[in-house]
């Protein structure tokens, strides 16, 4: 449970900081920002209707949703719109570059975390595999067109795309892959002690 709530909220505040850099988003948030332009509500609010949109997806395609994937949905959100209302705005490109560059880090270690506590993927990782299953074509493929589809639709619709959208697409996986691998080490590296009903850690 720490481990989901963690990260969702390291994930809230890692594409709060995008935001606040300026650089250019991640390819969802692209397109939650320019929805957030919009319709005037706030880009944690858009996220949250948006994750609950696609949630419904998942209705045709036979997936089950998990206490994470709900929690995906209302958590993120909420803590972004926190995260931007405290933390003030960044006006120096000598600020704004190592800013992008920790949130996109950030993001990496979250998605570690939330996934590494296997309470469920989030809706729009749900989608994905769900269409990756119903269509048969490949996992890249479906990734590549979903989020070509939500970058050219946000960035129509006044989002920012740059710099940091080409950084988040070249570093996300590796980080990722990294941080799910070092979590998932830790977690399975804990085993019950017989008789005792603790757990030790393997050296």
């Amino acid at each position: 449970m720490l481990r989901l709530y963690g990260g969702l909220a390291l994930y809230g505040v890692s594409c709060a900081l995008l935001v606040e850099a300026g650089l250019g988003l991640e390819p969802w948030g692209v397109l939650h920002q320019g929805l957030a332009g919009l319709t005037g509500l706030t880009i944690g609010a858009v996220t949250i209707i948006v994750g609950a949109l696609v949630l419904l997806l998942w209705i045709p395609l036979r997936q089950r949703p998990g206490l994470g994937t709900v929690s995906n949905v209302v958590v993120i959100g909420l803590v972004m719109d926190a995260t931007l209302f405290l933390v003030p705005d960044a006006r120096a490109l000598a600020v704004r570059i190592p800013l992008m560059v920790a949130a996109v880090a950030l993001n990496g270690v979250a998605t570690g975390l939330y996934i590494a506590a296997r309470f469920g993927p989030g809706p729009r990782d749900g989608l994905m595999t769900g269409l990756h299953r119903r269509t048969g074509r490949s996992i890249r493929l479906v990734r590549t067109c979903l989020e070509v589809a939500v970058v050219t639709t946000g960035f129509l619709l006044g989002g920012t795309v740059g710099a940091g959208t080409v950084v988040y697409a070249l570093a996300i996986g590796p980080l990722a892959q990294f941080f799910l691998r070092l979590f998932t080490a830790r977690a399975a590296s804990r085993v019950p002690v017989a008789g005792g009903g603790r757990a030790i850690l393997r050296k």
